[in-house]
């Protein structure tokens, strides 16, 4: 059952219009509510309208209403989450190790719920016939750009993954309509990385953002917008660690439902790949 509704409204809250922030709000302090009324009763039950309902679903990057209705219907029958849990001080490495694990689930758990698979079959359709495709991210987005060109290369898709933003720039100068740039930033407000897409949509150049769920100035501009859960992180839960699985898992699940769609090719690439580094380490 889909699920991961109340995890958007809690995500896109402080981002919101008023009209829409107060549904929202009203939405997570009363969510069997929803189940059994309509888009004017909820409208009418937070003070506001229907009309304002839609606009919040839209807004969400929800099919409707009804899209929301059953994904909390999902949430409600869903356990009960432990939530993330940030490390004291002192803390044992017992319960540090328990806690990264409990927070790495959790991240790729909430980012699997909030998956927009109309925007995954798009991005997947516009990689498959891709010349090159041109990670970018800056810091610790960096690291998922090269896990991203790595496995790129290993099924025969031309990638890069630079992160001199001159060295970028020259490359989608001279860019070809068949290729893409897939910018990586968490918080969707990194500096360099809306210059490249703002070059890049510029130059007639297809775009594809993987940030933090809601609205952000990379996702603005990005012809595909790709999602991983916001949590609020803790001191110690920053950009680099939960969030940065969940965006491995992301570029996972592009690659592998790539992979399934050209199966064969894929199989046969990752045998030739597999050999030439057995090769380099066996010297036969």
């Amino acid at each position: 059952m889909s699920a991961g509704g109340l995890k958007m409204l809690q995500n896109m809250l402080e981002q919101l219009p008023a009209s829409e922030r107060k549904i929202a709000q009203f939405i997570l302090e009363n969510p069997r509510s929803i189940l059994d009324s309509t888009v004017n009763e909820i409208g009418v039950q937070a003070k506001t309208s229907g009309a304002a309902v839609i606009r919040l679903c839209k807004s969400l990057g929800l099919n409707g209403f009804q899209d929301l209705k059953v994904r909390i219907a999902g949430d409600l029958v869903k356990p009960v989450e432990q939530g993330y849990r940030d490390i004291a001080p002192g803390e044992s490495y017992f319960s540090i190790a328990q806690k990264t694990a409990s927070n790495s689930i959790q991240s790729i758990r909430d980012t699997e719920e909030i998956i927009n698979y109309e925007e995954l079959e798009r991005a997947v359709q516009t990689l498959l016939p891709a010349q090159n495709v041109h990670f970018f991210g800056i810091g610790a987005s960096n690291i998922i750009a090269k896990d991203a060109q790595q496995k790129f290369l290993r099924i025969q898709k031309n990638a890069t993954a630079f992160t001199d933003t001159h060295l970028v720039a020259t490359i989608i100068a001279n860019a070809s309509k068949e290729d893409v740039v897939f910018c990586i930033s968490h918080s969707g407000e990194t500096a360099e990385v809306i210059k490249v897409l703002s070059l890049a949509k510029e130059r007639g150049v297809k775009t594809i953002s993987l940030t933090k769920y809601g609205q952000s100035s990379v996702a603005s501009l990005a012809d595909i917008k790709l999602f991983t859960s916001y949590s609020g992180e803790a001191a110690f839960r920053s950009g680099a660690t939960s969030s940065r699985l969940a965006q491995l898992y992301m570029i996972d699940i592009l690659f592998l439902s790539m992979a399934t769609v050209q199966y064969e090719h894929t199989i046969q690439a990752i045998d030739q790949t597999r050999e030439a580094i057995r090769f380099i380490k066996d010297g036969n």
